[in-house]
């Protein structure tokens, strides 16, 4: 019998959540996606270290012998994400999702300006806007952002997503894909409640195959991207959504597990649903997003935990710059 992984394949796009390139090598995953938290864990990777320099070098250069370690960092770290991006594209077939800076979530304009200087990245690389997606938390701000971006030709993912009325916005902006996490809203509901939930009551599990039926039903070109698992007993219940990216050990799980896997969501029986469908503007949306306290507490919990990452990063890149600079002292001292 075929692996959970290889019969997983025939029904949804099967993506790897992961900066490690080798993992992706790995598993051949069509897509793949990462995040401040994935990127810096791969950049402390010693076989990623030159990866690193080379972007920082780069910078460093750049700016100049005078500039402040802090505006390096902060454009090698623009950079970063589009060196490890480019890397998993030449291993994949598909797209890779890149991440805007989640400091200026709140900031329509500084998201547009940071989705720009990403895609400018990748296409002075030689890399087409085509095979990128640009993530962007799922706040109002953000979304108006991704709207913007969608009539530019520009791909986005929508990120930390937790609650319907941010999907609905979502898909009525006509964003490409939203990525509804799945085990932070486990997470959360296990914390304020004590309890513990399998398969299908579980959740996360049932928020997105809310969401997918809601598009489906409604006919929205929207695409959902399952994401953040606890386990892959949450994977398989949501097998089928047109989706699912999984981190290198759930996906090992999944390709060592024999056994059936039946197909959990389906396009044709999420038409037949009774669903009301609804208008979300901005007011509505603010107004559902403070009654949820699940997708409340878990959107700034997850642009906090970002913007950490990314402070984490910056350092990171910091410490490595000083070092590069005592390497190489003659080379840099006169740029």
């Amino acid at each position: 019998m075929a692996s959970l992984l290889e019969q997983l394949r025939k029904m949804t796009i099967v993506v790897a959540d992961t900066g490690d390139i080798q993992q992706i090598e790995h598993y051949k995953p069509q897509d793949a996606t990462t995040n401040p938290s994935l990127i810096t864990a791969a950049a402390q990777m010693p076989q990623y270290q030159q990866v690193v320099d080379d972007v920082l070098f780069d910078a460093k250069r750049e700016l100049g012998a005078d500039a402040k370690d802090q505006d390096v960092a902060t454009l090698a770290f623009e950079r970063l994400a589009g060196a490890f991006g480019a890397k998993i594209l030449k291993v994949i077939k598909g797209r890779v999702s890149t991440e805007v800076d989640a400091r200026v979530s709140y900031d329509t304009e500084a998201t547009l300006k940071k989705a720009h200087a990403i895609i400018e990245e990748y296409d002075k690389i030689g890399i087409s806007k085509e095979r990128i997606l640009v993530k962007i938390a799922s706040t109002w701000k953000g979304i108006k952002a991704a709207e913007q971006l969608e009539k530019e030709g520009i791909h986005c993912n929508l990120t930390l997503l937790f609650g319907l009325h941010q999907a609905i916005a979502c898909a009525d902006a006509g964003v490409t894909l939203v990525s509804p996490f799945v085990g932070r809203i486990l997470d959360w509901y296990k914390k304020d409640t004590g309890k513990d939930y399998q398969g299908a009551e579980d959740p996360g599990v049932q928020s997105v195959t809310k969401v997918y039926n809601y598009y489906k039903k409604f006919g929205y070109k929207t695409q959902v991207m399952g994401a953040s698992f606890r386990n892959i007993g949450e994977i398989k219940e949501l097998a089928g959504c047109d989706l699912l990216t999984i981190s290198p050990n759930l996906l090992k799980e999944l390709d060592a597990t024999k056994g059936e896997l039946p197909r959990k969501l389906d396009p044709e029986n999420a038409k037949n649903l009774q669903i009301e469908k609804m208008t979300i503007d901005e007011a509505k949306f603010e107004q559902m997003h403070k009654a949820d306290r699940m997708a409340d507490d878990k959107l700034a919990e997850g642009i906090k935990g970002f913007s950490d990452a990314l402070v984490s990063l910056e350092k990171l890149l910091k410490d490595r710059l000083a070092a590069i600079v005592a390497e190489h002292p003659q080379e840099l001292a006169h740029q």
